[in-house]
């Protein structure tokens, strides 16, 4: 395996799709223009990255692939990405799952619309000018499944960089519902740039949820695009749960009258881990809505980060906006930054955010121990508790229950183990 510096005139000869090739020059030279990122830049404030990608190697080849996760659900379609590569694709009666290489002109130009941006930062260039073709998944115009798609992306060739990439197209009045799942294995160092991208169509559905069970020798620095249309509906959930950095970088762009985006969400981080999450909510367009709603816990030495960002521009009148943000501080070492943003150009719209970091509350955990519940017990009641709302609001339900679990053995674990 040789450094992406060695790789570039290779890769250069050898982009696996004409869409992609149609970036990958420009990903090539911002790659060597544009530097590392530091937390002197506001959109990576807080983080510091011990790393260089320039001493980072792709995988040749697929390894081999883990055993099922926690995360399995009954699906219709399916695919596998290894290390980067689509390794399968299976569509069903309702949704068309295939390798973006073997993509119809007319889809390209659809998903060209939610393209994320080449020059967005030096992982994005890496990702354009080095990583192979990507997955698209459609809905075709006006279809609609009962059965979700599942998506397994998983790294697991060690001390490699990874960069899977994902299209979702939800044509005109379709109905698409996809469950992503990013693992590695546990001992192990993994690179990963994972692109997600997703264009919903006038009148359409997407429900999209994406839980990263990397191992915690993974940094993964996620970056997501939506653009939904004319009453389009996207509803998309994230749990944060592995990974020794785990960010996302995600934007959703409201672009049709009527259209409407759900976000939700939750996070734990424990040990060493750091979760940072950027969010960039649009509204280009009158009569949108969105809302976002995420909750963490750190303990340990961990931390996590949001930062959003709502923005309605001058044409975007009667628009329904409200971004929150609650955070948990389950150990003096740990920390929690919570910055929401508003930017407002139009003048006829309601939009708000909230935001809190705070330790457990003591009159809940003193109600609880005059219940007969020990401190250990009525702690893990309010801990178990603060996620459930976050749980209720995710768009696969099916997930509840292996997230709810991860969360609270983390929980569990820590005071078992003396540090809570």
């Amino acid at each position: 395996m040789k450094p992406l510096h060695a790789l570039q005139d290779s890769a250069r000869d050898e982009a696996p799709s004409a869409w992609l090739a149609d970036r990958r020059d420009q990903g090539l030279e911002l790659f060597d223009e544009l530097p590392m990122p530091t937390s002197d830049e506001e959109v990576w404030r807080y983080v510091d990255l011990d790393f260089s990608l320039d001493d980072l190697s792709l995988p040749s080849e697929p390894g081999a692939p883990m055993s099922d996760g926690d995360y399995r659900i009954e699906s219709g379609a399916r695919a596998v990405i290894l290390d980067g590569y689509v390794t399968s694709a299976t569509s069903d009666e309702q949704v068309v799952v295939k390798q973006l290489k073997d993509a119809a002109p007319e889809q390209l130009a659809a998903a060209e619309e939610s393209a994320i941006a080449v020059d967005l930062d030096r992982f994005a260039a890496a990702h354009y000018g080095f990583g192979d073709d990507g997955l698209l998944v459609v809905a075709p115009k006006g279809s609609s499944s009962s059965r979700p798609v599942f998506i397994d992306v998983q790294a697991v060739t060690p001390d490699t960089l990874s960069l899977p990439r994902i299209l979702l197209l939800a044509e005109d009045q379709s109905e698409l519902s996809v469950v992503v799942t990013f693992r590695s294995p546990e001992d192990d160092t993994f690179h990963v740039v994972p692109h997600v991208q997703a264009l919903v169509g006038d009148g359409a559905r997407l429900l999209l949820t994406t839980v990263q069970a990397w191992g915690y020798g993974t940094t993964a620095i996620g970056q997501q695009r939506a653009v939904i249309g004319r009453d389009g509906f996207f509803h998309h959930g994230e749990a944060g749960i592995g990974s020794r950095l785990g960010r996302l970088h995600f934007s959703v762009e409201l672009a049709g009258p009527g259209a409407h985006s759900e976000i939700s969400g939750l996070y734990f981080g424990e040990d060493e881990q750091v979760l940072d999450y950027r969010a960039f909510i649009t509204h280009k367009a009158p009569h949108t809505t969105s809302n976002m709603f995420l909750k963490g816990a750190v303990e340990d030495e961990a931390h996590s980060v949001f930062t959003g960002l709502i923005r309605i521009e001058e044409e975007a009148q009667k628009v329904n906006a409200y971004q929150t943000n609650r955070n948990l501080v389950l150990g003096d070492a740990a920390g929690a930054e919570s910055v929401p943003n508003l930017e407002i150009l139009a003048n006829d719209v309601k939009c708000g955010h909230a935001s809190t970091v705070g330790p457990l509350d003591e009159e809940q955990r003193y109600y609880l121990m005059s219940r007969g519940l020990d401190r250990v017990r009525s702690d893990r009641l309010q801990v178990r508790g603060f996620f459930e709302e976050a749980l209720n609001r995710m768009p696969h339900s099916e997930l509840n229950d292996a997230i709810r679990s991860a969360v609270n053995e983390k929980y569990v674990r820590a005071q078992e183990e003396g540090r809570q």
